[in-house]
């Protein structure tokens, strides 16, 4: 192995692996089973900002159609569902490597308390993330 040093080269796979391992932890324990018969969920992760005028909620949903996202509010939780799916004509490729998760997601939000009672709730496609602005009232 000219040129490459063994220790490095051990080191960097068992950093790999542990990212990996702790990728699948949190995909495979944040399953939730849901009231409906669509049977399990993945969440997605979530940025929750609040400033003087509105509640910010980022979502990160790449590659989700924002018009494919449900978003509820009942009893000061949002809860934001909806499905990824791997684009038909991506159904026959050849995958080197698949790490988002696919199928139904649904997350559930406690929304800061008072500050949303009945508000204006839009759902935006920014750059990445779906975004979710909760106007106060």
């Amino acid at each position: 192995m000219p040129g490459r040093d063994p220790m490095n080269w051990m080191l960097s796979e068992a950093i790999e692996q542990l990212s990996r391992a702790e990728r699948m932890h949190r995909q495979f324990f944040s399953l939730t089973a849901t009231a409906e018969p669509r049977g399990s969920t993945w969440e997605p992760p979530i940025d929750v900002i609040e400033t003087d005028d509105e509640v910010l909620i980022f979502v990160a949903l790449p590659g989700v159609d924002p018009d494919g996202v449900e978003a509820v509010i009942a009893d000061g939780i949002l809860v934001i569902r909806g499905q990824r799916t791997l684009p038909a004509e991506l159904r026959h490729a050849r995958i080197h490597r698949l790490e988002l998760p696919q199928g139904h997601f649904e997350r559930r939000i406690v929304l800061p308390a008072g500050c949303c009672d009945v508000m204006k709730l839009s759902i935006t496609a920014f750059s990445n993330p779906a975004g979710s602005i909760l106007t106060k009232r």
